[in-house]
């Protein structure tokens, strides 16, 4: 299992948790934790398989590679 189906599984047994009888401050804060991790992968993710290898067609039919913006 990937760290991100872990975190998935986490979030998501909290939320049941939450809806149902509530949850402790030591969970509040561990699924802000898990939630802030989460983003983290999935952006690093979505950077790499798509961002990183994203090019634009240029008026004359080239395919230019998308530089990184700072």
């Amino acid at each position: 299992m990937s760290r991100m189906e872990e975190l998935i599984n986490e979030i998501n047994h909290l939320a049941h948790k939450d809806k149902t009888i509530g949850l402790t401050p030591e969970e509040v804060e561990k699924r802000s934790q898990l939630r802030k991790e989460y983003i983290e992968l999935f952006k690093e993710g979505f950077k790499k398989n798509y961002l990183d290898n994203m090019y634009i067609v240029d008026e004359k039919g080239n395919k230019v590679k998308v530089k990184k913006v700072k």
